[in-house]
């Protein structure tokens, strides 16, 4: 896959403000954006089609509504979270708002997010897509990719804040290609039985881009890609 433009890096962040929530938020919308083509093209194979240009729409959504200058990091993932569940499309709005909305509520004491605090925002994240989605891992979904992140985040949680998050976001990327011999279980994807076999799945694919949004905020790649 490609990434924006190259900016000159600066020193890894060892916890989250506000304002980095929203590089990331920022980040995501130009690495969805990039690869809304391939998301769709994923989502084509054994979905709508639809998976890239609903993500693009909802993450330049959030992008707008963010403010200069965020309250908090949990404000940030509220906004995006609303966002998320009033422009995306089919089954990934309602997952995604509901995964940023539970980060927030985790997230609602927090001036600053260290690797303890985003392990339980992630965690708390992902307890809502299960709940709503009652979908489990190995169903071939989002939370294929969520779960690896999740497990390496947890396995950082003593060392440095931008270690953990890389090593999160490889994970997601392993989960996403991990899904490509699954058979889906939940969604329109399990509609087609065996056929769903052989293609990733695209949700696993745009979180995988979420958390490499996340870690190049925090390793410093990018200061505030929009």
């Amino acid at each position: 896959m490609t990434t924006s433009t190259a900016q000159t890096p600066s020193a890894p962040l060892t916890t989250l403000a506000a304002t980095d929530v929203a590089a990331w938020i920022r980040r995501a919308c130009a690495l969805v954006t990039e690869q809304a083509d391939y998301l769709t093209a994923l989502d084509a194979a054994i979905g709508d089609a639809d998976h890239g240009a609903n993500m693009k729409r909802g993450l330049t959504a959030a992008v707008e509504a963010l403010e200069a200058e965020p309250d908090s990091p949990a404000a940030v993932l509220k906004q995006t979270a609303m966002a998320l569940i009033s422009k995306v499309g089919g089954a990934a709005g309602p997952l995604y708002g509901t995964f940023f909305l539970r980060m927030s509520t985790a997230c609602a004491k927090h001036e600053t997010i260290d690797t303890a605090a985003l392990v339980d925002a992630v965690e708390a994240g992902i307890g809502g897509i299960v709940q709503r989605g009652n979908a489990e891992a190995g169903d071939k979904t989002m939370l294929d990719a969520w779960y690896p992140a999740l497990e390496a985040l947890r396995a950082g949680t003593d060392g440095a804040f931008a270690a953990a998050v890389n090593a999160a976001a490889d994970a997601a990327a392993a989960g996403r290609d991990a899904t490509e011999p699954m058979l889906a279980k939940k969604g329109r994807a399990s509609y087609l039985g065996e056929r769903s076999v052989g293609h990733i799945d695209p949700g696993a694919a745009s979180t995988a881009l979420i958390m490499r949004a996340l870690a190049d905020v925090v390793s410093g790649q990018t200061a505030d890609a929009a």
